[in-house]
């Protein structure tokens, strides 16, 4: 009861924090069977928890033995089903001894159970998957030689903005399978780790860079149709980031990929973004999108006004100092979340219990509701002051610079019908096409607008 009680309210948190969290694949998930979750580690704690939140399953995780000295978080660990690893990093030269680690994650399995791992070992900020250890391997055959099978699930997790908060996030769990179904000539814990390679890179993006992850990110802008969803995106873009470097060399890709490079360029001058030259610019729409953001923001107000002068510098804390108090990238959006998290929480049971040594007595239960109440009040302002903000910046740069944005939706349809056209000519054979599209048809379209 304590572990659904702590699963729905980091699933509610991880709600708030993210703007969008689509879920694919839960129907992959065996209810009984024994199994492995594993998955890539880009967003350090935050990836845990969202497989936690999402999975279905009560999953146990390790995460590192110093973690368990603090006696709140060791509660929370315990309750949550995480079990304490010693790193070799952490040791200070001396034996390693996981046994009872395992021994403990064996006999969970042994019970129908489920665990998690991030083979990459730890979270990272590349472009691209780690290569994996063998450990999930090895689990895996010690509990086939115990007399149980298990199971594999592979978890893709895809942020599109990775240290942003109230932005999107695609969590993919893959097809489960078992060692016997991988039809191996021999069962090394090698050979084991290259096939779950295979299954999580179908589910992430790849690139070889962050160049090339970013200049593919505008092709696969000007590629797709309008309104897509999250998972549709990702796999597109998985699709560009796989196939681009075996045609990269070919000259008129090089060439098509120095014009958007320099449209990308021409972009970050003006301030503006891709999805925003390909929309409409007429004046009536602009004011009707001011319209209805001011409106939104009218109805929030009264929240906002009461909540404000708590939870506006709180935000700007976090906003600021995560960057300052993360020792990497890679666990920014995790410092945001976390101190967001236990901060807001403690402050909201203070005003509770300011409230109850006050006498309002049972009233005083409904303080920290109402507070937190005013945080989403402030956060839909927020929101919407931004959309303002955004509406008068485009609308301006319209006003001021019509011939420059004429040229640039105008670079923008020829560079759609050139990549419409290159992935006429280069699409691997054999490959399912994901949108029939071509370059005819789409000079006689409207521009996509991305939702």
């Amino acid at each position: 009861m304590i572990y659904r009680f702590i699963r729905e309210l980091v699933r509610l948190a991880t709600h708030i924090f993210y703007r969008h969290i689509e879920v694919v694949g839960l129907e992959n998930i065996p209810k009984d069977d024994a199994l492995i979750f594993f998955g890539n580690h880009p967003n350090s704690l935050l990836d845990p928890a969202l497989i936690t939140a999402f999975g279905e399953r009560k999953i146990h995780f390790m995460a590192k033995e110093a973690l368990f000295s603090k006696p709140l978080l060791n509660t929370l660990l315990k309750q949550m089903g995480a079990v304490p690893i010693k790193r070799r990093q952490d040791q200070n030269g001396g034996q390693l001894n996981n046994e009872n680690t395992f021994e403990a994650l064996y006999q969970v399995l042994e019970k129908g159970g489920a665990m998690g791992i991030f083979p990459e070992g730890i979270s990272h900020n590349n472009a691209q998957l780690s290569e994996l250890k063998t450990g999930a391997a090895r689990i895996a055959l010690a509990m086939k030689e115990r007399g149980t099978q298990v199971r594999f699930i592979p978890c893709g997790l895809t942020y599109l903005t990775r240290d942003r908060f109230r932005s999107s996030v695609l969590i993919q769990f893959g097809s489960a399978f078992s060692l016997e179904e991988l039809s191996l000539q021999e069962d090394s814990p090698r050979a084991i780790t290259e096939q779950m390679d295979l299954h999580l890179r179908a589910l992430t993006i790849n690139a070889e860079n962050w160049d090339d992850l970013s200049l593919l990110d505008t092709v696969r802008r000007l590629y797709q149709p309008a309104k897509i969803s999250i998972e549709e995106r990702v796999e597109l873009a998985r699709r560009f980031n796989t196939h681009y470097p075996q045609i990269k060399a070919k000259p008129e890709i090089r060439e098509l990929a120095q014009q958007v490079k320099e449209y990308q360029d021409e972009l970050y001058f003006l301030g503006l973004h891709d999805k925003e030259i390909s929309g409409s610019l007429k004046a009536s729409l602009f004011g009707l999108k001011l319209f209805k953001h001011l409106s939104i923001m009218f109805i929030w107000l009264p929240l906002a006004l009461i909540g404000s002068p708590i939870h506006f510098p709180i935000a700007f804390l976090l906003g600021k100092g995560s960057r300052v108090m993360a020792p990497r990238k890679d666990v920014v959006a995790t410092t945001k979340f976390v101190a967001g998290f236990l901060l807001l929480n403690a402050l909201y049971l203070a005003l509770g219990l300011w409230a109850w040594s006050l006498g309002y007595g049972w009233r005083s239960l409904l303080v920290p509701i109402l507070f937190a109440l005013t945080g989403f009040g402030c956060l839909k302002l927020a929101e919407r002051g931004r959309s303002v903000w955004r509406t008068l910046w485009i609308w301006t740069h319209c006003l001021a610079a019509k011939t420059t944005i004429k040229e640039l939706r105008d670079k923008r349809r020829q560079l759609k019908s050139q990549v419409l056209q290159a992935v006429n000519q280069n699409l691997p054979e054999g490959l399912e096409r994901m949108f029939y599209q071509n370059s005819k048809s789409s000079s006689s379209h409207s521009e996509s607008q991305e939702a």
